[in-house]
């Protein structure tokens, strides 16, 4: 993969930060233009079409600032189409058009493996996620987590001699909570912080869903230590197991609300975890679920669609997520013109792009 030309990365972080453009509509458009620089340009055009009368594109002040602040704090940019950004997050759906990171950026590319489980973790579940970390990272594998309290702490902990990453929902310079302050400084030494949002921004509740879905996309699997039925690390299995990573758990006592999650994702099929051997096992026995290759960077698919096709395709649209090759078989047009179509309502707030091909309307 031939290296980004500066102009175009900073273009895509330009883009990435442009208000309504999150990753997927970030994805429609560089599909669409081939290029961040060209999709930018062709932006007032399609607000104008789409009857929207402004929108929020960063002006290039704000970038740089951005860049400086990152730069400043010893941190790094990856933007999609990098020849460092990680093999495995660029497979996600969709990838996060930006990352900045810190510290080892060796260890993205290396065997990770997830660990993450209850904030309010029991000192069984604790130790067992310490010593976990620390095994697995002695067997060659990087452990990927949170920086949460519990669990994540515990796993962060017991892997730092090897080398950990932690992914972060705030800015890489977000310490939170605050008394990992000193085991997020150690880790952006001797192991690698990331984050997709902008320096500076403070995590909010909203954010670590999106968090989640990089910490398990980074990773070939993901080990549930503890977790409640209702719970975020339940969510964060399930996401690694529809980007078709392999889904550890480890079994506790009933009477304990804490592993009544884990003990249900092992009757769902999840792998039994009650040491780093069973990770070990698993990897070299089970054929992997999930083998990442080189993707090449966009081609532009230009298609400017019809007006009343664009109205004709919002009328077909509900609350209901819709999948859009439906609406392509349903109104007899090709792919790429309901694509156009989509964006360009997406500009307007009256479609939401989803990920895995889905779309919802007002």
């Amino acid at each position: 993969m031939t290296a980004l030309p500066e102009a175009e990365r900073f273009a895509r972080l330009r883009l990435a930060r442009t208000d309504k453009i999150g990753p997927v509509t970030f994805s429609q458009l560089l599909q669409r233009f081939g290029s961040a620089i060209t999709a930018i340009d062709a932006l007032p055009d399609l607000v104008r079409r789409s009857g929207r009368a402004t929108y929020n594109l960063p002006d290039t002040r704000t970038i740089e600032a951005e860049l400086e602040a990152g730069h400043a704090y010893g941190a790094t940019l990856l933007v999609r189409g990098d020849a460092h950004y990680p093999l495995r997050l660029s497979h996600i759906d969709p990838p996060p058009p930006v990352l900045w990171v810190k510290g080892r950026k060796d260890l993205l590319h290396g065997e990770t493996i997830a660990i993450v489980g209850a904030r309010i973790a029991s000192a069984g579940g604790l130790r067992i996620a310490r010593d976990l970390a620390r095994e697995l990272g002695q067997a060659g594998h990087v452990v990927v987590s949170g920086l949460a309290r519990g669990i994540d702490t515990a796993a962060h902990s017991g892997a730092q001699e090897t080398g950990t990453v932690a992914v972060l929902g705030g800015g890489i310079d977000d310490i939170y909570p605050p008394e990992n302050a000193e085991l997020h400084a150690k880790i952006g030494e001797t192991g690698c912080l990331v984050s997709e949002s902008p320096m500076g921004m403070r995590a909010q509740a909203r954010d670590f869903p999106r968090r989640n879905r990089i910490l398990s996309g980074l990773s070939r699997g993901v080990i549930v230590v503890e977790a409640e039925l209702k719970s975020g690390s339940l969510i964060t299995a399930r996401i690694a197991a529809e980007q078709n990573r392999d889904v550890f758990a480890v079994p506790g006592s009933p009477l304990d609300p804490r592993t009544r999650g884990t003990n249900d994702l092992l009757r769902q099929g999840a792998i039994l975890c009650e040491s780093a051997e069973d990770v070990q096992r698993a990897f070299t026995t089970l054929r992997s679920l999930f083998e990442p290759h080189a993707v090449p960077d966009f081609e532009p698919v230009m298609a400017e669609p019809a007006h009343d096709v664009i109205e004709k395709i919002a009328r077909l649209l509900s609350p209901v997520p819709t999948a859009t090759d439906e609406l392509s078989r349903h109104l007899n047009l090709p792919a790429a013109t309901v694509a156009a179509a989509l964006l360009e309502l997406s500009l307007t707030d009256r479609a939401t792009l989803l990920p895995g091909g889905l779309v919802s309307g007002l």
